[in-house]
């Protein structure tokens, strides 16, 4: 079997040779809104289990949508970032960690706004980014027409080497990059993500353009900044700290603006042909984790089932999506790319096909009981240290398919039986050990040749605080380079 038969094996790869039939009975090109908060747990909504949390609208957003329970992200920030912009494994756009410019999305990927622009979409991305700080990989070079965004890995972070954030940043009236510059702001920046979003997709819609809304607030990733009018209820919860109760505190204020923004689509008359994906994380759970983790082994940072499994919540009426089920099928990030070129007619070039891995959801979307032919999804940390790339090739890894999982080239869980892997099974079943291991091996040799960023070396000080102190005239109190290797770990 040649390499690129292995590939299409591993991923499904359906190409971009769009369902002619499908997007025949799809309407007018919908408007549509990406939500995705960041470091929140499968476990840490109500409506999927958990015994602490207020989450009213998406609790009442699952009964009107169609739910992905088997959908998986990256274990960490960047990587799914990448994955999600691009419709391929994050190794293969070069992004490898979450700092020392290895978030760096390849300049050679083509983008999903970039995708959504060819068929007419106007594009905006509000709260995190994280794929690059330099001006060639900022968001407004990289198809978005409006940016609000904050810098780096998230509002507040100061670990050395790693953050654009403007300094001395919170999470309280921050400073924003807004379309190439810097704005002081007033305001709980959840709230002003989705204000900002609310704004500009009013006034798209009244020019007539369909929209792309990315909404990708910080929140709940740490520092855990909040105002105690949102948390104040979880501090008398059992085994809830206050740190903790700022966590879900965070949660709940983005779902009383998730709430608020589907209240303005059905106000505007837009919500039938508005295609709204809610994926509830962008990679496994953190601070939650200890309250209720779905029945799940592992966190953010780990390739276990609850590093990587991620809820993910589809509604759009018009497209005749069913809402208030559920659909049991192995999906991931990568899979957005193709599901939107698809829904949308973009029309993609060759280049552009072959860099996409994943499949087209649109089948499920339709029928959750479509046939999904079965597929391998990989999963890995990165994060070895600098030079140390092949050495890690069986670090911190795992493969799965939609019954079992191989991870850190020793493990098997049946994930039917054991779905809280549990239980090694690797020596009752060889065949599947051998053709998981097989199907990593090949893709690790055909991803090593696209991991761009490994010596990659940024300039002396970071772009986006430099802008920040040029624009406001500050003088920083050292001119230290940051430093470019890790000392220690860090939780980015």
């Amino acid at each position: 079997m040649s390499r690129r038969s292995i590939a299409n094996r591993i991923f499904g790869f359906f190409g971009c040779a769009l369902l002619a039939s499908l997007h025949a009975a799809t309407p007018s090109l919908p408007n549509i809104i990406l939500v995705m908060p960041d470091d929140v747990g499968y476990g840490d909504y109500a409506c999927l289990g958990s015994p602490i949390m207020q989450t009213p609208a998406v609790d009442a957003f699952k009964k009107e949508s169609l739910l992905l329970t088997q959908f998986h992200v990256s274990p960490t920030c960047s990587p799914t970032r990448s994955a999600l912009m691009s419709g391929r494994h994050e190794f293969k756009n070069g992004v490898t960690h979450t700092i020392f410019e290895r978030e760096r999305m390849s300049l050679k990927t083509f983008t999903l706004p970039q995708m959504l622009k060819t068929s007419g979409y106007t594009t905006g991305i509000f709260g995190k980014w994280h794929l690059g700080d330099e001006q060639a990989y900022r968001p407004e070079s990289r198809g978005f027409d409006e940016v609000y965004i904050h810098g780096g890995g998230g509002i507040g972070q100061t670990y050395p080497g790693s953050c654009g954030d403007a300094p001395g940043n919170t999470n309280i009236n921050p400073a924003l990059w807004h379309n190439g510059k810097w704005e002081k702001t007033e305001g709980y920046c959840t709230d002003l993500f989705f204000t900002q979003a609310t704004k500009w997709m009013d006034a798209s819609r009244s020019a007539g353009k369909p929209f792309f809304a990315y909404i990708t607030p910080n929140a709940a990733h740490g520092p855990h900044v909040v105002p105690k009018k949102y948390y104040q209820q979880y501090l008398d919860k059992p085994a809830v700290n206050e740190d903790t109760a700022k966590f879900f505190g965070m949660i709940e204020n983005i779902d009383t603006n998730f709430g608020i923004l589907l209240g303005k689509l059905k106000e505007w008359g837009i919500e039938n042909n508005t295609l709204v994906i809610y994926l509830g994380s962008d990679n496994g759970g953190t601070a939650g984790l200890k309250i209720f983790n779905a029945g799940m082994r592992g966190s953010k940072g780990t390739i276990y089932q609850g590093g990587t499994r991620a809820p993910c919540f589809f509604r759009w009426p018009a497209g005749n999506i069913p809402g208030g089920v559920e659909c049991d099928a192995l999906s991931a990030h990568l899979d957005l790319f193709p599901t939107l070129a698809e829904i949308t007619g973009a029309k993609l070039s060759q280049e552009v096909q072959k860099q996409v891995e994943g499949r087209s959801l649109l089948p499920l979307l339709k029928n959750p009981k479509a046939d999904w032919p079965e597929r391998t999804i990989l999963h890995h940390v990165g994060r070895w240290e600098k030079g140390k790339a092949e050495e890690s090739k069986y670090d911190k890894c795992a493969i799965q398919n939609s019954r079992f999982t191989w991870v850190n080239h020793s493990e098997l869980y049946d994930l039917k039986a054991d779905p809280g892997e549990t239980r090694n099974v690797a020596n009752e079943h060889p065949e599947v050990v051998a053709s998981l291991r097989a199907d990593y091996d090949a893709w690790w040799s055909e991803t090593v040749p696209l991991l761009v960023n490994e010596d990659a070396v940024g300039p002396k000080f970071n772009p986006m605080k430099e802008l920040y102190w040029k624009q406001f005239g500050i003088e920083p109190d050292t001119k230290t380079p940051e430093k470019r290797s890790p000392k220690k770990k860090s939780s980015h």
